[in-house]
């Protein structure tokens, strides 16, 4: 199939129950990014793919560790494998780690998404460089749930030169992020693994943040925006 027919094709049929699994998600009431980080539940997410071509690749795992009232909540976390209709290449592999069988065995994908629905709820979702993770989770969405998928989202790949300027020239991947706020890793470029690392670096955004005055999603995003104007005019 096409990117043309994934994003322009029929709706997709869902089962009976796959659809009141999605009328219930749909149901459910939009986040409030006007609380204090410690009132407040998001949700970190990594995505792993086929490769790095937003518009040919496919979505092959999602990882996501949800942060509530700014302390990681290491059981509520979350990891799926989409059930691929062809694995994808060896050095693709090689990359993240997910062979063959676990691609060819995994979640079928209407149920895999509604799946991540349902953990995310409609909290606000986090992640570093946005645009990646965003585009592939909306792909797959109209895909695969024929709808397209409109969500608050907080991008750490700004926000976090926002709050550290002399450092925003210095440090542009997360490895640099990681690396400087002292933040372990064992397996890079594992979903759940990049998305429990994210979910550190934002605890030391919260922190930083509260030093500044900053105690809401809201005016992160704000900073976010600030930032992303900051970077396109310099």
């Amino acid at each position: 199939m096409s990117w043309l027919n994934r994003w322009f094709g029929s709706k997709p049929e869902l089962s009976a129950t796959q659809q009141q699994r999605f009328d219930a998600w749909q149901a459910l009431p939009a986040p409030s990014l006007d609380k204090s980080f410690s009132e407040m539940r998001c949700v970190v997410v990594d995505v792993e793919t086929t490769g790095l071509n937003l518009m040919q690749d496919r979505l092959i795992s999602i990882g996501a560790v949800a942060v509530v009232n700014g302390k990681i909540a290491l059981g509520d976390s979350f990891y799926i494998v989409l059930q691929q209709r062809a694995a994808s290449d060896k050095g693709n592999i090689l990359i993240h780690g997910i062979g063959h069988a676990e691609q060819l065995q995994g979640e079928p994908p209407v149920d895999a998404l509604l799946s991540f629905l349902e953990f995310l709820g409609k909290d606000a979702l986090v992640a570093f460089h946005v645009t990646f993770d965003e585009t592939m989770i909306k792909r797959a969405l109209r895909e695969y749930l024929g709808f397209n998928f409109k969500h608050p989202w907080l991008d750490l790949a700004y926000v976090m030169p926002g709050l550290n300027p002399p450092l925003a020239k210095k440090y542009r991947a997360l490895d640099h992020w990681i690396g400087h706020s002292n933040i372990r890793i064992d397996a890079r470029h594992n979903a759940l693994a990049d998305a429990l690392a994210t979910a550190q670096l934002l605890q030391v955004a919260y922190a930083q943040a509260k030093q500044k005055d900053i105690t809401r999603m809201s005016e992160l995003r704000d900073l976010e925006k600030n930032q992303r104007w900051v970077d396109s005019v310099s």
